[in-house]
């Protein structure tokens, strides 16, 4: 334990032994993977684009290539992903190939969103590689997302209240009555995709500016299949995503707050590493990256003196009370078992939320600054205060039964 102890304190080891040790963290997180299915123009960027507010631009250059047809995006970050999107290309085409993509993605993938153009009835193609993917893994769920519903009734607003189950069956009379177009249509894709999917979900998912009464018309019943078809542990991110950013207005706002959940959920992992010391080390790696992407979203350049300046601000006195509660949680790791599994689940818990109010504590800093004044010293504090007591109870709520020691924690497609 000596010898284990030198070498990783030793400088010239330290910085290659933590970035392992974050390299297998992001393996082992529960990510939720999706594996998006349909022909070009389909909408499948607008289905990404609603499950995690990011723009299209953003989702346009967040793709890259990973086999022959087929690209991935790790939103918002590959360091700290909260979701995983593996786009695929050329099934309309005849040269489409599905076996590379099954060898790479058959055992990770959990959940397959097939997206589909409700009045488009060209679908053999699709069909016949989803029923290959289908047979790879019987027991992988398959949702139909059919979508452009306002082309079955074009210069009207979509019939209110949303009145489709999860079949793809209306089950109220809204107003005005759903286009029997749309009903037809959606009865022969449904028939067409029979025994290859498990839900069906009809949305309509426009630019606001298109002018519908709900530019997410679907999109709520699209989440929820999502949610009960994925396994817990994954679908739990999507769930925090989804409740933690449902009030967010400002623009900045919207774009820091997946960067810092997903960087919190790394933490917990490192968090619960049950060797003692090593996680804190890993834990100060993880938000000292956390804090540059911030400073780069929001334009801030950050070097050593403008931090020790937002961290004086937030007051030392309760980053060391906080460093003080992880110095207990490493005490409880040396007692062997049971001591090292209950110091691995509290560290996980103030790993995540310490991790969550130092992010937010720096936005509202550069909120601030972006105002015109920088912030009060006690403002400051009460903030960081304020979001540690959140991210705990969030921890409680969302994570507390379900979470485990990283070594306990699935690979993401086991």
């Amino acid at each position: 334990m000596l010898d284990r102890l030198k070498r990783l304190f030793t400088v010239s080891d330290r910085s290659g032994r933590i970035q392992k040790q974050l390299d297998h963290l992001r393996e082992r997180l529960p990510v939720p993977v999706f594996w998006m299915f349909g022909k070009t123009q389909s909408g499948k960027t607008s289905v990404i684009k609603y499950l995690t507010g990011a723009d299209r631009a953003e989702i346009g250059k967040g793709f890259q290539p990973c086999t022959r047809f087929s690209s991935l995006y790790q939103f918002p970050t590959p360091e700290a992903p909260l979701a995983i999107f593996l786009d695929t290309r050329g099934l309309d085409e005849p040269g489409y190939d599905p076996a590379e993509d099954l060898a790479r993605f058959n055992n990770e993938a959990h959940v397959v969103v097939v997206v589909v153009k409700v009045l488009d009835h060209a679908q053999e193609n699709v069909i016949k590689h989803l029923r290959t993917l289908r047979q790879a893994q019987p027991r992988r769920p398959v949702v139909l997302v059919l979508t452009c519903l306002h082309e079955a009734y074009p210069q009207q607003q979509h019939p209110q209240p949303y009145p489709f189950d999860q079949d793809g069956q209306q089950t109220e009379v809204p107003t005005p009555p759903v286009s029997e177009d749309l009903i037809r249509s959606a009865a022969e894709q449904h028939r067409r995709f029979d025994k290859l999917a498990d839900r069906v979900a009809l949305v309509d998912l426009t630019p606001p500016e298109e002018g519908f009464n709900d530019p997410e018309y679907g999109g709520p019943r699209l989440r929820q299949e999502l949610l009960e078809v994925l396994p817990a542990a994954v679908g739990q991110t999507l769930r925090t995503l989804d409740e933690a950013t449902h009030e967010l207005q400002d623009l900045y706002a919207r774009e820091s707050l997946p960067h810092i959940l997903g960087y919190s959920s790394l933490a917990a992992s490192a968090g619960a590493v049950p060797v003692p010391v090593l996680d804190l080390m890993l834990l100060s790696g993880i938000q000292s990256r956390m804090i540059y992407h911030l400073a780069k979203l929001y334009g801030q350049p950050m070097d050593g003196k403008r931090f020790l300046e937002i961290a004086g601000g937030m007051g030392l006195g309760a980053l060391a009370r906080q460093a003080g509660r992880m110095t207990v949680v490493e005490l409880l790791k040396l007692i062997p078992f049971v001591g090292s599994v209950m110091g691995a689940m509290a560290g996980a818990a103030l790993a995540y939320a310490s991790t969550f109010a130092l992010g937010k504590a720096f936005c509202y800093y550069y909120r601030r600054v972006h105002q015109g004044h920088v912030p009060r010293t006690e403002d400051l504090k009460h903030y960081y205060k304020e979001q540690l007591d959140q991210a705990e109870a969030m921890w409680k709520t969302t994570f507390g039964a379900k979470a485990k020691p990283a070594a306990e924690n699935p690979v993401a497609g086991a």
